[in-house]
């Protein structure tokens, strides 16, 4: 008897994997799908940011369609922004004067305990003729 003889499989494969074929384990798997949606989430992303228009900011006394002035003695209001904070809605209407003071007035005119502003409020804003 020769030693060299190999055996049959009863499926009749001889054995040998196809060393072409990539096998991962579950492991592997869930590795894999997370990269991919973190790589989608990504590309999801960057395509937000960059299909987003830019802000206005040329002129702020003319590109606030939110701060309106009405007759009759009302007073000025601002719609808060996303993005806004105290500081950046004292500048819009103070540009050149002193936004700390601004601030004060701001939160005295609308019982303000703090410095938080959200979206959409609005803001009751000092005549400053």
């Amino acid at each position: 008897m020769s030693g060299s003889h190999r055996r049959r499989r009863p499926d009749g494969s001889s054995g040998v994997r196809h060393p072409g074929r990539v096998r991962l384990t579950r492991r592997g798997r869930v590795v894999v799908g997370l990269g991919l949606l973190l790589g989608g989430l990504l590309v999801v992303g960057f395509l937000l940011v960059v299909a987003t228009p830019p802000s206005q900011a040329a002129d702020p006394a003319s590109s606030d369609p939110a701060a309106s002035e009405a007759g009759g003695g009302e007073p000025l209001v601002a719609v808060v922004r996303p993005g806004d904070t105290l500081w950046s809605v004292a500048s819009r209407h103070v540009p050149s004067g002193d936004a700390y003071g601004m601030i004060e007035e701001i939160r005295r005119l609308n019982n303000l305990s703090g410095h938080t502003i959200h979206p959409g409020q609005k803001l009751r804003l000092p005549d400053r003729r």
